[in-house]
């Protein structure tokens, strides 16, 4: 496995890091009291990837994943790759371990699903076989798709970016599921390929928490999430505003009373702390 930080830092980053978890074994983590709708963009951006979402009882996280000489690499860019994490390291391991001994949750006694939104940031074909076998190995925490039908599982991995849709939706049997795009809604694809569609709000909404939500804008909104939900489908959007203060919160409760899925955010004690108050 490629380490996480590089041999020439490690002793330095080893006083304020923690390093993955080893196959096998329970992560070090206190698990918070987990929150439906808290999303952690980029998610391996904070100092613990995974562990930190988990413990403030996120129950989506994000991660970007490079396809580099073989390996699936973690990383928002190109410049970050040379110390970066693996996706089995960060990601696919501890959740493993987590869910051993539990039952069918991440979280103990939660009925929900954990999803892990995979972002391709590679050759989407090659990419996608890469991440759909290692996926594999870790089979028996995931949702999968078999002949037609979705089997449930603690965990459903995501894939966004570089999707190659007809690859996936030509195979009989896979772990990954398909993130739609807004233009996606009401269309063909089903919620047994596509569980989730997700957009960039800056593209479909012109406010931006400053005053009231313009009428036309909530009831854009509204339908957008009402017919995901008529469809069995999850609804999230990226870039909404992120830094704290009151046009952060507006969004936010609008996101909330509108029933959005996943509430995207870098803040994971600011968004704790909204949906808790």
């Amino acid at each position: 496995m490629r380490s996480l930080f590089s041999a020439a830092l490690a002793g330095v980053l080893a006083l304020t890091f923690a390093a993955p978890a080893a196959a096998g074994t329970r992560p070090d983590v206190d698990l918070g009291s987990p929150l439906p709708q808290a999303h952690a963009h980029n998610d391996y951006h904070h100092e613990r990837p995974l562990l930190d979402a988990l413990e403030h009882g996120f129950t989506s996280v994000e991660a970007d994943v490079w396809l580099v000489d073989g390996e699936l690499l973690v990383a928002h860019d190109a410049w970050e790759l040379p110390e970066a994490g693996t996706f089995e390291d960060l990601y696919l391991d501890p959740l493993t371990d987590l869910v051993k001994g539990k039952g069918r949750s991440v979280y103990p006694g939660w009925n929900g699903t954990f999803q892990l939104l995979v972002d391709l940031k590679t050759d989407a074909e090659s990419t996608y076989a890469a991440v759909e076998a290692e996926l594999a190995e870790h089979g028996r925490i995931l949702a999968r798709y078999q002949r037609g039908k979705v089997h449930r599982g603690p965990v459903q991995a995501v894939i966004s970016g570089n999707r190659p849709l007809e690859t996936m939706r030509a195979a009989e049997r896979r772990y990954g599921f398909y993130d739609g795009r807004s233009g996606d809604l009401g269309g063909p694809l089903d919620a047994r390929l596509m569980p989730l569609v997700s957009d960039n709000w800056n593209n479909l909404f012109t406010w931006r928490g400053i005053g009231p939500m313009p009428a036309a804008e909530r009831e854009k909104l509204h339908g957008m999430v009402d017919a995901a939900h008529r469809a069995g489908q999850r609804i999230r959007f990226w870039a909404t505003p992120d830094a704290p203060g009151p046009a952060r919160d507006a969004v936010w409760t609008e996101l909330r009373a509108a029933g959005v899925d996943h509430i995207n955010t870098d803040d994971l004690p600011g968004l704790r702390e909204f949906l808790t108050r």
